[in-house]
């Protein structure tokens, strides 16, 4: 007798959930109810962005919508094609809100063709948004560049005022060009301890002053000048 109450009560259980959710697909169907029009947008990223409006119109949706003639994929699509957008999550919500959640590319540095500047994110991604003009104390990149710019960003801060560019050469190491028309040759293993020296070297003898044209670090027994 128990077993059989439990049975009916979980039976007529299943039965009232599979109206209430055939109801409302039902709804949704037709136009009717929260969830068969979209109502509101909200819209967050990572990190966060004084500026929403380029993603909110990117979306092409509009409150009023109907939810289901919208596909989430082509919304993606179009998001991801913004320059700053490295990836997007769009969610349909009971409630008719569509929430967009998206990460943003960080720049930290500025990369050149030679006439054109434009953001650089930490893993290497050229941001295909053209900078008006080189931004002040920035750390400048050309030319083919590794998966990972963050270290040699940091090391690179501290002579931004005499930094033209850096170049990747051949996969495996760094070369400093200066403004002055100085070639700075990084050694492949520890660039950092190069960077230590060389900021020793500018210290004592400001040597990014001289009328020199190349600074060989690459072996670390000894410095050539040219």
């Amino acid at each position: 007798m128990k077993k059989s109450l439990w049975f009916w009560l979980c039976f007529v259980t299943a039965v009232v959930l599979a109206v209430y959710f055939a109801t409302r697909i039902t709804m949704t169907t037709m136009g009717r109810g929260n969830a068969a029009i979209i109502r509101s947008i909200s819209i967050s990223t990572t990190p966060r962005s004084k500026s929403l409006s380029a993603i909110a119109a990117a979306t092409g949706i509009a409150p009023g919508t109907r939810t289901y003639a919208t596909s989430l994929d082509a919304i993606n699509a179009r998001l991801t094609r913004l320059p700053d957008v490295k990836t997007s999550a769009v969610r349909r919500m009971p409630n008719g809100n569509l929430t967009i959640r998206v990460q943003m590319h960080q720049a930290i540095a500025v990369w050149t063709d030679g006439e054109s500047f434009y953001p650089l994110s930490a893993d290497g991604t050229i941001i295909s948004r053209i900078i008006e003009e080189k931004p002040a104390n920035s750390v400048v990149f050309r030319g083919k560049l590794p998966d990972d710019v963050s270290e040699i960003v940091k090391l690179a801060n501290g002579i931004t005022d005499q930094l033209d560019y850096m170049e990747w050469i051949e996969n495996r190491r760094w070369d400093i060009n200066t403004t002055d028309g100085i070639k700075i040759m990084l050694p492949e293993e520890n660039p950092s301890a190069a960077f230590s020296a060389l900021m020793i070297l500018n210290k004592n003898h400001n040597i990014l002053s001289k009328k020199i044209q190349l600074l060989d670090m690459r072996d670390t027994a000894r410095i050539l000048v040219k």
